[in-house]
């Protein structure tokens, strides 16, 4: 077996390790609304986020694609392999690091950032493709901006549309709607967060000759979907503390608000091909949800640590990356 190959079921496998844990370490995103207003049980809803997750994976490629050709050209990628390498353990690392100490970070932003990171170290700022690095960047930074504001619009809408209705029946009823909101959350997760890694290991079958188009192939969307649903079965319980009731006190109506918000924007993003955080589109709905509530309900001091997290995940994961791969390259 030649040392190419190797290194490149290598990607593969890591590639396929860092969507499993993506899966654990976003399922939160997904069902901890669900979780913290009862509305699922734990097990029930991973096991649904899970099949959600996996159905949406199939569904779609275009992010895939992307991931592939616009942040670095994989046809022209000096040492594309060891790239690739350094990018998914950065991301991996920061990845577990961040599901550790419970943060909800975001594993797109350390994935692209990797990938930004190595690539400068093996090439230059040259080895970036600016225009594509720079509409992902914008994406990512909007995203979270968006989901703000249609989370205070909708809770608003909500507010005005149920005022005189009895508390109790209503939030009972939107308990049940809820359980169908977080199965279309669980599925616009898929159709984004899972592509990511299939544009890595397509990249990677370019770099290494095993590829001559960034189509995605079968084998890589239906091993890189199933990985997701399995990490998601795992779940993410630190997170979903978090998530679900560090934010602010989470109740069924304010659930739905922050579920349709964020499966709209999410699946909008898959719609146009671009990469999302769902970390910080699902974060930012419930943010938006809360603030629109009651602004002093908002725990701003859990929110505040959040967001110094997204902060700061691409510049250190891109660093990370660098030093890995010059670590890399020094040993092979």
């Amino acid at each position: 077996m030649d040392t190419l190959l190797i290194i490149t079921i290598l990607i593969v496998f890591f590639a396929l390790a860092f969507d499993f844990i993506n899966g654990f370490h976003d399922t939160a995103n997904a069902i901890a609304t669900a979780v913290s207003t009862k509305a699922l049980k734990p097990r029930h809803a991973i096991i649904m986020a899970a099949v959600m997750n996996f159905v949406g994976a199939m569904t779609f490629a275009g992010v895939a694609k992307t991931i592939t050709k616009d942040i670095v050209d994989p046809f022209t990628l000096p040492n594309g392999s060891y790239v690739i390498m350094a990018a998914l353990l950065a991301a991996i690392i920061w990845n577990l690091l961040t599901w550790y100490y419970g943060i909800p970070s975001s594993s797109s932003h350390a994935l692209i950032g990797s990938i930004a990171g190595a690539a400068i170290a093996a090439a230059g700022f040259a080895g970036i493709n600016w225009g594509g690095f720079m509409k992902i960047l914008q994406a990512l930074i909007f995203s979270p901006l968006i989901a703000f504001a249609i989370g205070f619009i909708v809770y608003s809408i909500f507010k005005v549309v149920f005022k005189n209705n009895n508390l109790t029946k209503t939030n009972q009823r939107f308990r049940t709607i809820q359980i169908a909101t977080a199965a279309l959350q669980s599925y616009t997760h898929g159709t984004n967060d899972a592509q990511k890694a299939m544009g890595i290991i397509t990249m990677a079958l370019i770099a290494n000759g095993y590829a001559s188009s960034t189509d995605i192939a079968f084998w890589v969307q239906f091993s890189c979907a199933l990985a997701m649903g399995l990490g998601t079965s795992v779940g993410g319980w630190k997170i979903i503390k978090t998530v679900g009731g560090k934010i602010m006190k989470i109740r069924p109506v304010n659930g739905v608000a922050a579920d349709l918000t964020g499966a709209f924007i999410i699946f909008g993003a898959t719609v146009i091909h671009m990469p999302v955080s769902t970390t910080h589109v699902i974060s930012s709905s419930i943010l938006g949800v809360g603030s629109a509530h009651r602004v002093k309900g908002v725990k701003w001091g859990t929110a505040k640590r959040m967001i110094i997290t997204w902060f700061i995940t691409i510049p250190i994961s891109a660093t990370l990356a660098g030093l890995i791969y010059l670590l890399i390259n020094f040993l092979f």
